[in-house]
């Protein structure tokens, strides 16, 4: 999934708006598109308290049951597209999949592809961040934005990737003003003891599993209904 930046393949722009142009065996562009369709018609028709924005991890709760069971009450929307990294998220914010929302909260999970595929460093893996968060501050002026930090990746502690994601945090936490925008970096929880990413939590050291996606409910159940002003639905 990594692409070397070359002379005819430079490195892309964090902060610069682009829709997704490149073919990958895991999914077309013509795939893409229908998912940015998708949302851009979810966008117009409005009704959403609760909005989540990101990549493929956000996508994954689509079908889990703890989506269903702990959020399932909520009026949601799911705008996680597998594979974007930040500029692609600020195009899809800046073309049509704001529309007639007002949702009373935001989830923002982005980032690891800038690290990974797009082999941005941690700080322009944050200034990418950083830029879509103003734009959702922008677009959604009366929502509560929770910000997670990028979650683990890689089986072992201590490699090269895990560093960059850490690294990529730090610089993220000033996000935080616990009025607006509230900052999390949950990585801890998915997490055994020595620091290893356990299959049964993560089957491909990226993705969430049905367990690792519960492990995220515990966390971010109790936020959404505090800054919802209700009460939080059990996750087990």
């Amino acid at each position: 999934m990594s692409t070397v930046p070359t002379a005819e393949n430079p490195k892309s722009d964090p902060t610069l708006p682009v829709p997704r142009t490149i073919e990958y065996p895991w999914m077309s562009v013509s795939s893409w598109r229908e998912r940015y369709d998708s949302h851009v018609e979810r966008a117009e028709r409005g009704g959403v308290d609760l909005l989540l924005v990101g990549d493929s991890i956000t996508e994954g709760w689509l079908g889990t049951q703890v989506w269903s069971r702990v959020f399932g009450a909520y009026r949601s929307a799911n705008f996680g597209i597998g594979g974007d990294a930040t500029q692609n998220l600020l195009w899809r914010l800046d073309n049509g999949c704001v529309g007639a929302l007002r949702p009373k909260v935001v989830v923002l999970l982005i980032g690891v592809n800038n690290l990974g595929r797009e082999q941005h460093t941690p700080a322009e893996t944050a200034r990418g961040v950083r830029a879509v968060v103003e734009r959702l501050r922008a677009g959604f002026p009366e929502a509560k934005l929770v910000v997670f930090g990028i979650f683990p990746a890689d089986a072992a502690p201590g490699t090269p990737f895990r560093r960059a994601i850490a690294d990529t945090n730090r610089l993220l936490a000033p996000l935080h003003d616990g009025r607006r925008v509230f900052f999390h970096d949950i990585r801890a929880c998915f997490l055994e003891p020595d620091g290893t990413l356990t299959a049964e939590v993560s089957p491909d050291s990226l993705h969430l599993s049905e367990e690792g996606y519960r492990r995220w409910a515990d966390q971010l159940a109790p936020l959404v209904a505090e800054l919802m002003n209700e009460k939080p639905a059990p996750t087990r």
